[in-house]
């Protein structure tokens, strides 16, 4: 009965609809949506083929080597490689690092000015800074830095050890550069009071920003020397497991990431 009752001339669209619409006409904000999707997917799978195609390269070229920058010899990578919770700490290690980089170019300027205001000892402090810049540098990041690192990656005694011992000689030595002994090559304390009390107002100043520098630094690692010391006690490390860990790998195990 059904099939009687239904109208046979009733419309099958809406009143308020026009029939000659184009029902295409409809979509193109959709279209529009949807291709700035694919478009959107296509330049970062483009961006992530070239960050790849890079990689690759740079593997090809130096291996996995990463630092430094300009010339990769070592492979560092804190986020990869050190335990989540110990990465706070070596960044801030590594950040100090940097800082002590950074004051020995200060530190090295500053003796330049200190030559040019005419000291005494101008020529020698000079000499001494260059020499730090190119001695403290790399040897502070392979002799207390890098051990460190390695020390947080493997958890191996040997590793600690070699960083108390030079991470303490660190110590020393940013003492004896925050006092600032005339002829020694460093710009500290002294050489920046000589330096305000003569007039020489730029030697003062640098000298004041290394010793800043030099004060930082020094204050920085002894705090996380200190932390590093309970850690490591904590972890029950000893020099005799150091003494067999260097007998089972030997000096080698230094230079090493496995």
């Amino acid at each position: 009965m059904s099939d009687f009752t239904e109208n046979p001339f009733a419309s099958s669209n809406s009143l308020d609809t026009n029939p000659f619409d184009d029902p295409s006409s409809k979509k193109p904000a959709q279209h529009d949506a949807h291709f700035e999707d694919i478009s959107r997917r296509e330049r970062d799978l483009e961006r992530r083929e070239r960050e790849l195609n890079q990689r690759a390269e740079h593997i090809r070229t130096h291996g996995r080597n990463n630092w430094p920058p300009f010339y990769p010899v070592i492979y560092h990578a804190i986020s990869e490689e050190i335990p989540e919770a110990s990465r706070p700490l070596i960044t801030r290690l590594y950040q100090l690092w940097l800082v002590l980089l950074g004051t020995l170019i200060i530190n090295m300027v500053a003796c330049i000015f200190l030559l040019i205001a005419g000291s005494s000892d101008g020529g020698k402090d000079l000499g001494g800074s260059i020499g730090y810049m190119f001695i403290i540098a790399p040897l502070s990041f392979l002799l207390w830095y890098r051990p460190i690192y390695n020390g947080y990656m493997k958890e191996q005694a040997l590793y600690y050890y070699f960083y108390f011992f030079f991470g303490g000689f660190h110590l020393l030595f940013s003492v004896y550069m925050i006092i600032g002994i005339p002829s020694t090559g460093s710009a500290g304390l002294i050489q920046m009071i000589q330096m305000y009390a003569q007039g020489h107002w730029a030697a003062g100043i640098l000298g004041t920003i290394a010793t800043v520098g030099w004060t930082v630094q020094g204050l920085g690692n002894a705090f996380y020397y200190r932390q590093i010391w309970n850690h490591h006690s904590a972890a029950g490390h000893s020099m005799d497991k150091a003494k067999a860990e260097l007998a089972s790998h030997g000096a080698k195990a230094y230079f090493t990431r496995g």
